[in-house]
């Protein structure tokens, strides 16, 4: 799983500016439809474009990209739950293609019928089915240009007096499972301690994209357990909820992350 930095509802305002490709918001939740970027052109050499769009797409494996074709004209879309930083990289390269080629934008509110459609699939992932009951995958709300992060969030609770060590586990962990976000919540209160724990990574750029196991991590974070005396969930009720400002222990693109108050 890719953790980290995305765009889902907004376009990453003052990072990306594209000529060619328009940005279309996820709506009705992840699980319904992708974000997508989308330019709609038209080309003198439509054969010499697509073979150029392919030798491009093998050098960015996890992206999708679809081609509708009619004639000299063509629609280029990239689209996914996710759109993370490599996924805007690949349009702003699909952009330096099509002014080589002196691409002409087109009206999207013209009817475009396909006589031909091309789909290029991103390399193929093993799906990961989360085995941990205790991990939930989260999103955020709007940060810095309109960024999201997507992370690992854990619940849990402990005797106060193991809060520190505990916590220093868990940095090795992230980094050996390739997690460099770290940070927590946390309510203390009659020598106990509430505990909101989110694990995630940065922007993931075409050059460094980090995959996650997140079975791997939740099975080191069982085996943590079973060396404190620590339960999964929160204790106490709602007046007990960790709700204070977070606790930084790993972090990097704090600004795209936490919310500056």
């Amino acid at each position: 799983m890719i953790l980290g930095v995305y765009w889902y509802f907004k376009f990453p305002e003052n990072l990306y500016h594209f000529k060619f490709f328009r940005f279309f918001e996820g709506y009705g939740g992840h699980a319904d439809n992708d974000a997508e970027l989308a330019a709609r052109v038209q080309v003198s050499n439509i054969e010499n474009l697509i073979r150029k769009l392919e030798e491009l797409k093998l050098c960015f494996k996890r992206t999708y990209l679809s081609l509708a074709i009619n004639e000299n004209q063509l629609i280029i879309s990239i689209g996914d739950h996710q759109l993370f930083d490599y996924h805007f990289q690949f349009a702003a390269e699909i952009e330096d293609l099509l002014i080589q080629e002196n691409a002409k934008l087109l009206d999207s509110s013209v009817p475009f019928k396909a006589q031909l459609n091309k789909s290029y699939q991103p390399e193929k992932e093993v799906f990961e089915n989360i085995e941990h009951r205790f991990i939930q995958i989260v999103g955020s709300e709007l940060k810095k240009n309109n960024a999201e992060n997507l992370s690992i969030r854990i619940d849990c609770n402990l005797p106060l007096a193991d809060k520190k060590d505990f916590i220093n586990h868990l940095i090795p962990i992230c980094r050996e499972e390739n997690i460099n976000v770290f940070y927590y919540k946390d309510h203390d209160f009659n020598n106990h301690c509430n505990l909101m724990l989110f694990f995630s990574n940065g922007r993931q750029s075409k050059d460094a994209i980090q995959a996650v196991h997140v079975n791997s991590f939740g099975n080191k974070i069982r085996q943590l357990s079973e060396k404190y005396p620590l339960h999964f969930g929160h204790f106490g009720g709602l007046n007990h909820y960790p709700q204070n400002e977070p606790h930084i222990e790993l972090m990097v693109d704090e600004e795209y992350i936490l919310s500056k108050k």
